[in-house]
């Protein structure tokens, strides 16, 4: 089994990872941590336990950060306009979900849940890596215990989405994710590059959701405001940005990756954008040397991808 802690904004996307993780039979979620994004901290952590509720999920929640790495930057606007005033397109979830939280805040959760089973648990990260961030700098020890981190954000070859140069989640706490990306620990970046050619049109959705029952209806009734969003940009359907990222757990064959040591752009016009130095290209000394070498996704099998979420979401089968 492949453990994990699905470190989150919920979030419509979210929502449909959740469920893949959840669903996917090869995959242990041995914790949820919640970031502030998509919604404010609290409304990002209310959705992760509807969601538990709903689901019937018995991994623990633990709330996680609700200001950026340097509490020093100026918070942006919640996207209500992609993930609604609820964060879950508008469904109406209940101001107060009746489920207990994980005591430990979500980066002590972290710290503690790796160290309890060092070589084995992969962090998937599809929201700011603020919580991520926070674990490394109490305890750096952790990078060398942690299997992967799998993380969706960044934009490397094309542009981003919320700036020319910049993807949101990458956008939202840049320090945070250059942390993160030259840490001494494996990680893989599935960032804009992939995943937006990656769409799940409405009527793949509402055929997951008639073959699915209440559970994938549930899925089906929060995306349709995300769909909406979309059919300005993608036509019909949606991009499903976060569940690419844990489709590469399970299915890597499906993505092609480029190797080489990656660097976030920290404040300025370019604010947040990712940038990595392909292993083998020659360049004088700069501040990309002396960082490990990751992983950026650069191709992927859309079509495959869609079918690995749908057999997880709707059968609980691998694809």
């Amino acid at each position: 089994m492949l453990k994990v802690i699905f470190d989150t904004d919920p979030g419509i996307d979210d929502a449909m990872a959740l469920l893949f993780l959840h669903r996917h039979p090869d995959i242990d979620l041995v914790g949820v941590t919640t970031v502030f994004g998509n919604a404010p901290l609290d409304i990002t952590t209310r959705n992760a336990l509807f969601l538990k509720q709903q689901w019937n999920m018995s991994a623990p929640v633990a709330k996680g950060a609700g200001v950026t790495f340097d509490p020093s930057r100026p918070e942006g606007h919640w996207p209500t306009f992609i993930h609604g005033e609820d964060g879950l397109g508008n469904i109406g979830v209940p101001d107060v979900i009746p489920l207990p939280l994980d005591a430990r805040p979500a980066h002590h959760f972290i710290i503690d849940t790796v160290k309890a089973n060092p070589g084995e648990v992969t962090l998937i990260a599809v929201g700011r890596m603020t919580n991520l961030a926070l674990a490394l700098r109490e305890d750096p020890d952790i990078a060398a215990l942690v299997k992967q981190v799998i993380v969706m954000g960044g934009a490397f070859d094309i542009n981003g989405n919320v700036s020319p140069a910049a993807e949101a989640n990458i956008h939202g706490d840049p320090e945070a994710a250059d942390l993160v990306f030259t840490a001494p620990w494996r990680v893989i970046v599935v960032g804009l590059d992939v995943t937006t050619r990656t769409v799940m049109t409405s009527k793949f959705m509402a055929d997951m959701a008639l073959e699915g029952g209440p559970d994938v209806q549930l899925l089906s009734d929060l995306s349709q405001f995300y769909i909406e969003f979309y059919s300005q940009r993608t036509g019909d359907g949606m991009v499903v940005h976060d569940s690419c990222a844990c489709v590469y757990l399970t299915n890597p064959e499906l993505f092609e990756t480029r190797s080489g040591a990656i660097r976030v752009v920290c404040g300025g016009l370019a604010d947040g954008q990712t940038i990595q130095k392909p292993d083998g290209v020659g360049f004088p000394p700069g501040k990309w040397d002396g960082h490990p070498s990751q992983l950026v996704c650069t191709d992927i099998q859309p079509e495959r991808v869609l079918s690995v979420i749908k057999s997880a979401i709707v059968r609980g089968e691998r694809g």
